[in-house]
Formats: structure tokens, C-alpha cells, sequence
């Protein structure tokens, strides 16, 4: 904005005592000071605005002028309720540094003066960002010159003082750590969940939260085929796949202007997050044709040459041969009113390339390493693992460890659970590693029954890795649920409803004394009983079902129907 522009708004009732040949300067800021020295404070451009504290003589005004106009600040407006009106030897001071100076009354307080500028200036800037977003969208569809979404987020910073940041549905870092204090983890995370949660409303952005006392703006980020869905299309069909820009503001009062700004933004971003699918296309091609000839049951050695081609491309600069993993996911929906359940595979297959991605990889090539396909509603992720201690080895899990189950959920399932809501689940299985194409086959098998082992059990998001297959847990997931309900109602029940009445723990003491190998001291210990009281709650169990816990089928009988509630 212009001084002039000061003198306009009668509202303000500003005088002009000096510096009427300087009225075009422009005005990028306010400052409020009586110090005597604020030069540390000043950029330059500023409107300064002072109630004299800080004069005590005339001869303090030479020197406090001095420093604005050495500062190159705009203008100085000062305030008549401490004086009663502007010292001469302040104007005088203002005119030989050619400073324009304002009086303001003392009827109209310093922060209307402040609320007009800022207001001004932010409306100028906006404009000027908006132009500059043109610019740069133009840029980014041609390819990448534009700077990235780092780049536009600086913008944000810079012109509209807004911190930002991008991230993805899981709440991991896209882009905006910039150079103030990051965003921690967990603010991320929770910020991910509101998002998710918001979303799966319906409701349009930008969406508010509030963590840890900090109030956010969350703008879906889109994509081809993949953003907000259209009329009559199920949200849970997008939810998922969405990238966000979180903003550290409350856009709740912002004008069109600038929420249109932010809009503009977000589909400056969306082209970014277009590229990066497309680079995922030719890993997901080779991982659709591995997993063909791994089904289909082709040669050990076809499949063996197909991922030694493919190998360049999923570990470069790593000339031996990785051992492989492989880990199965899916989503799984209730249907809605009208009885229709959303496309599961695509969300899977994105949600598996989420998951994979370490927490810490932010860039376009965090995912270079994961091929996931997906067939139906279940994505398949090919994993390569890097032969341990090579001269090229790279941190990370070793083939003999690989992946572990439980570790892919840990930063994942807050966010994914407030996504999938009460009508999702998300079941993760994870093969152990194998050291040549002969054993892929095994660990897809191994994978999926994983994953079926996940799927048993509660929770919205849950995952199983090979170590936990032992050989009663395999069965389990194969008994149909109505055997399952039957077999734990007939041995349980009855210990349920007599804890119930009667406040005996008969349950907690069933699972204490088959986790203490039926040995009578150690659990009596384990329980804080004399062993006289456990074997009354033992009797009264084998009293109210019928069994005998001094036999092996019914101890293995009550562990198993333990394991099934």
C-alpha cells in the first residue's frame, strides 16, 4: 500500500505534519516501538508507530530519526496522548531526513492504525502470491522448473507469513520442513487422523483442528482420479489416497480471496503428487509380472531372470543379488445403505506403498525400493532386502531379519483408523525372507495366510508376520466364525456369567493357570493366592463345564477357545 492511502481513510483520522513529497512510498509492514535504538527490530518499508516515550529532551529526536531513516523505514506516525501534541523538534528532525510524519489522535488507538495496514499489506500480498502460484502451476505442468511443492510453500511462508506443510495420510513429511522448528511426529499424526476423519464426511475443505493448543487448516490435496470423488461416487473410495496441506492458521474467518489462494495452491501440489504416481507405474508393472509368474506357477528360473531385470530399477547401485520379502494387505468394507462396497485393491495397493515408505523419506524418491501390485482386493508388495555387510549395503534390516510385522503399523494405525472408520479394516501379512526366486511362491503363501491371521483378530488396523504361524494359531483363521462363536460360547459361558454374579475371576485364573503349565505354585504366585484358594476357583471351573484340567485335550480345549474370544 501507499502512505497516501493513510491520509484517505477517515476512520484514521491521520494529519500529515511533514513529508508530503514522499506520500508514494510504499508500505510493507507496521512496527509499534519507544524504544531508542528499534533498528534491530526494522527491515525497512515499515510504518512505525510511537506514543514518545522514549523522548525525554528535543535533542532526542535527531538521533531516533537517524535511525528510521537509516533503517529506511516509510514513515513515522506518532501519538498525541502522551504530549498533547507532536514536539516541534520532531517534525524538524523528520523534515531535514526527508521522513514523512503523521500525528495521530488520541481518540484512535495504535492497533485500528495496525489492524489497516496489516490488512492492506496482507490484501496486496495475497494478490501478488496468487501471480506468482499462476506462474509457478504453468511451470510444474510443463515439467519440473517450478520448484516443487517446497517451493510454493516457501511462497506461503515468505508473502503470507503461513507456515505449511504436505503431508500424506499416514502424517509423514512430503514437503515444508523448511527452516523453522519442524512439525514433530506426533502433531503430524494427529493432524493425518483429523484429516481422515473430516474426510470421511464428506464434508469440504479445508477442514479445522486444534493440537496441542495450535490451531490447523487442512486442504485435501487430490489427484487424477483419486481426489475429492464426484457426486454419487463412495468417499471411502478417495479417503485414503489423499495427500494434505496442513496450514499452522484457522481459516475459519479468512476472505474468498485467500481461501481460493489456498485452493490454487493445493492443485499446485497436485501435479507434483501426480508425478510421483506415475513414477510408481513401472514399479508396479514389474511387480504385477513377477507376482503373474510366481501364481501361475512359471520356472524358478524364468522368475529368476525377471527379477534380475528388475533389480536395477528396485535397488540402484546394488549390484548383488537381494533376498525378497513379501507382504500381503487388504482393505476390507461393510457395505453401505444402499448395500455397495468400494473398489478395495487400488486403496490397498496405495496404502501398502504408504506403509513401506521409512518415516523419514520425504523425498520424490522414497518409494524406489517398492513394487506393489494388486489383484482384486489384496495388494502384494515385492520387497527387496540388500545382501548384509556388502561394500554397497545400506542401513536397514538384514535378509535374515527383514521386515517385522508389528514395526509397519507402529507410526500408521492412529491415522489409518480414524481413515478407515467403523466400517473399514486393514489386515497386513508379512512373509519371511527368501534368497532366491524357488521360494517366492512359499512366502506369498506364508504372506496371505498372515494377513488371514491379522484379519482375525480386533482392531481396525492389524498385521502378523511368519514368526507368529505356530501351528495352532494356522488353524484358527480357517474355522468359520459361527464354529468359532459356538465352540468359546459352550467352554466359556458358563465362567462368564458365574464371574458375573459372583465376582470369582474365574476367567483371569483359567488363563493364569494355562500360562503357568498347569504348575499350582507358580501360579498361585502369579495371582497372589494360597494355593488352597486357587484350587477351589479350579475345581468350581471344572464344576460349571464339565472338564478336567489335570487332562491335556482339556487344558488344550480351554487355551484354544481363550485364544478364539
Amino acid at each position: 500500500m501507499r502512505l497516501r492511502a493513510l491520509l484517505e481513510n477517515d476512520a484514521l483520522g491521520l494529519r500529515l505534519l511533514g513529508g508530503a513529497q514522499e506520500l508514494d512510498r510504499g508500505v510493507r509492514g507496521v512496527m509499534t516501538t519507544d524504544l531508542r535504538d528499534p533498528s534491530r527490530y526494522l527491515s525497512g518499508g515499515e510504518l512505525v508507530l510511537t506514543g514518545l516515550a522514549w523522548r525525554r529532551s528535543p535533542e532526542d529526536s535527531e538521533p531516533f530519526v537517524r535511525i528510521l531513516a537509516g533503517a529506511q523505514v516509510a514513515a513515522l506516525a506518532a501519538g498525541e496522548a502522551e504530549l498533547g501534541a507532536v514536539p516541534p523538534d520532531l517534525v524538524a528532525a523528520c523534515e531535514r531526513h526527508r521522513l514523512p510524519l503523521f500525528a495521530v489522535h488520541e481518540s484512535v488507538a495504535f492497533a485500528t492504525v495496525t489492524e489497516y495496514v496489516v490488512r492492506q499489506v496482507s490484501g496486496e500480498r495475497a494478490g501478488d502470491l496468487a501471480a506468482v502460484v499462476d506462474r509457478h502451476r504453468r511451470l510444474m505442468t510443463s515439467g519440473p522448473a517450478g520448484g516443487g511443492p517446497d517451493a510454493v510453500l516457501d511462497l506461503l511462508g515468505t508473502d503470507l507469513d503461513l507456515r505449511a506443510w504436505v503431508l500424506s495420510p499416514t502424517g509423514r513429511l512430503i514437503s515444508g520442513e523448511g527452516e523453522g522448528e519442524p512439525l514433530p511426529a506426533a502433531v503430524r499424526v494427529a493432524l493425518a487422523g483429523e484429516h481422515l476423519a473430516a474426510a470421511r464426511t464428506g464434508r469440504r475443505g479445508p477442514h479445522r483442528a486444534t493440537v496441542n493448543g495450535t490451531a490447523y487448516s487442512l486442504f485435501p490435496i487430490g489427484g487424477a482420479g483419486r481426489g475429492t470423488p464426484a457426486a454419487g461416487r463412495d468417499a471411502r473410495e478417495s479417503v485414503l489416497f489423499d495427500w494434505l496441506l496442513a496450514v499452522e492458521a484457522d481459516a475459519g474467518d479468512w476472505p474468498a480471496e485467500r481461501l481460493d489462494l489456498l485452493q490454487g495452491v493445493t492443485q499446485l501440489i497436485a501435479v507434483e503428487r501426480e508425478r510421483r504416481e506415475t513414477a510408481r507405474a513401472v514399479r508396479r508393472r514389474l511387480a504385477q509380472e513377477v507376482l503373474e509368474l510366481v501364481q501361475t506357477g512359471a520356472a524358478p528360473a524364468e522368475i529368476a531372470a525377471r527379477l534380475r531385470a528388475a533389480a536395477p530399477v528396485l535397488l540402484p547401485g546394488l549390484g548383488t543379488a537381494p533376498h525378497w520379502q513379501m507382504v500381503v494387505a487388504r482393505v476390507e468394507w461393510a457395505p453401505d445403505g444402499a448395500g455397495a462396497v468400494p473398489e478395495a485393491g487400488p486403496a490397498a495397493q496405495s496404502l501398502l506403498e504408504e506403509i513401506l515408505v521409512s518415516p523419514s523419506d520425504a523425498g520424490p524418491d522414497s518409494s524406489d525400493r517398492i513394487a506393489v501390485a494388486h489383484a482384486g482386493g489384496e495388494a502384494i508388495a515385492l520387497l527387496p532386502l540388500p545382501q548384509a555387510g556388502g561394500p554397497d549395503a545400506e542401513p536397514g534390516p538384514g535378509p535374515e531379519e527383514g521386515l517385522h510385522a508389528e514395526a509397519l503399523l507402529a507410526r500408521v494405525r492412529e491415522p489409518l483408523s480414524a481413515g478407515l472408520g467403523d466400517d473399514g479394516r486393514l489386515a497386513i501379512g508379512v512373509s519371511a525372507a527368501v534368497s532366491s526366486a524357488e521360494g517366492l511362491r512359499g512366502a506369498l503363501e506364508e504372506a496371505r495366510h498372515a494377513r488371514r491371521v491379522a484379519a482375525a483378530r480386533p482392531g481396525r488396523v492389524c498385521a502378523a508376520g511368519h514368526h507368529e504361524l505356530a501351528s495352532h494359531v494356522l488353524l484358527l483363521p480357517f474355522v468359520p466364525d459361527d464354529v468359532r462363536r459356538a465352540f468359546t460360547a459352550r467352554l466359556l459361558d458358563p465362567l462368564r456369567e458365574y464371574d458375573l454374579r459372583h465376582r470369582a475371576e474365574l476367567i483371569p485364573t483359567l488363563e493364569a493357570f494355562l500360562a503357568s503349565d498347569g504348575s499350582w505354585t507358580r501360579c498361585a504366585q502369579r495371582l497372589h493366592l494360597h494355593v488352597n484358594t486357587l484350587r477351589y476357583r479350579v475345581g468350581r471351573i471344572e464344576q460349571l463345564t464339565g472338564r478336567d484340567l489335570s487332562r491335556l485335550e482339556d487344558k488344550l480345549d480351554f487355551f484354544l477357545a481363550l485364544r478364539m474370544s
